[in-house]
């Protein structure tokens, strides 16, 4: 069975989803942990409902960068983690865990990628974004993990319409329930080795 850990900073809806495809018997993986950099998470409260360990961890506890990086990699590493999975995780990653890592660590991004990714462009942004925009789609992008935000491969996305009269909370449910089906299911693909993330 492969292991994966799964960072979230907030509600952790996507991390709900993972969880529930395993439950199902959908997804052959087993969640070593759920760690947040916020300690009222969400995310955290649903890994410790199903039995996950939930850890904390943030630079207030290792403000040294050096050490927050070798700490991390090191938590990683004893826990005998196959694949890294962001999941509305607001933290940049140590370019030496990114290294660490290459190639087995994947995000969800609310956006057909390329476009309205990179810094800045997280949550109800990037919906605020494309409707500014005029774009007649959207949707939502998991990707591989590189050292610059949103830049790695694209590995899987669903379209879906922008509206006349869409507000961007009305867009972004529509997303979201768009990531809930991807993610899972791109996950499985690179877990079965049927797509390489790098």
């Amino acid at each position: 069975m492969k292991k994966i850990s799964v960072f979230a900073s907030g509600s952790g809806s996507n991390l709900q989803s993972i969880i529930d495809q395993i439950e199902q018997g959908h997804l052959a993986a087993e969640i070593a942990f759920v760690l947040s950099n916020n300690s009222s998470s969400r995310a955290l409260e649903r890994a410790r409902t199903h039995k996950i360990r939930a850890i904390h961890f943030s630079t207030k506890q290792y403000p040294d960068p050096a050490i927050y990086a070798d700490t991390l990699l090191q938590l990683h590493r004893e826990s005998g983690v196959d694949l890294v999975l962001l999941a509305g995780y607001m933290k940049l990653l140590p370019i030496s865990f990114v290294r660490a890592y290459r190639g087995r660590i994947l995000n969800i991004h609310p956006a057909l990628l390329p476009k309205f990714g990179g810094q800045g462009m997280y949550g109800i942004h990037v919906h605020e974004a494309v409707i500014r925009a005029g774009e007649k789609e959207s949707g939502a992008s998991v990707h591989a993990v590189t050292e610059n935000y949103d830049e790695g491969p694209v590995l899987l996305q669903e379209k879906v319409p922008v509206l006349p009269g869409d507000t961007p909370e009305i867009l972004a449910k529509r997303v979201l329930e768009a990531e809930h089906r991807i993610y899972p299911r791109a996950i499985g693909l690179v877990l079965e080795g049927k797509i390489k993330a790098l």
